[in-house]
């Protein structure tokens, strides 16, 4: 089956492709959560940190797949994608940014595994061996279908 390169991703259920990729990224070891991950919450929104042992790996192929979709985007933009309804004692909710230190660091990681590479003043974006693992991971889960 040939595919258009640039709908394969967008082909696919995002759920499913970040679980292939965030296993790809557990198991070759390009990231690794540090050791402050098991205790940090993701947001102000939140009132606890999460609770799967693999979220390190999930954001990480979360960020991979929104680099891939959005095009080049720093940290301050993805913090807008993680963020979440703040409830705000009595007063009505708003809208809070999650967390920046767990995407920077899940960027900077990226960048060191070869998969991200920095734009000046636009942020990152993907490189070929970025763009290529997604594409690899959405084929593999079209052609199960």
């Amino acid at each position: 089956m040939l595919f258009n390169l640039t709908d394969v991703v967008r082909m696919v259920e995002p759920e499913k492709l970040i679980h292939r990729v965030a296993s790809y990224l557990k198991n070759n070891q390009a990231v690794k959560p540090p050791s402050w991950a098991m205790f940090a919450k993701t947001s102000v929104a939140r009132t606890e940190p999460p609770r799967s042992p693999d979220w390190w790996f999930v954001r990480a192929a979360s960020v991979l797949r929104k680099l891939y979709v959005k095009g080049p985007l720093g940290v301050s933009r993805m913090r807008k994608f993680y963020g979440g309804r703040h409830r705000v004692g009595m007063m009505p909710p708003r809208f809070a940014s999650g967390g920046g230190a767990a995407v920077r660091k899940i960027m900077q990681q990226l960048e060191k595994a070869g998969l991200v590479s920095t734009v000046p003043r636009k942020g990152r974006t993907l490189t070929p061996a970025g763009v290529k693992l997604l594409e690899q991971a959405a084929r593999s889960l079209l052609s199960k279908k």
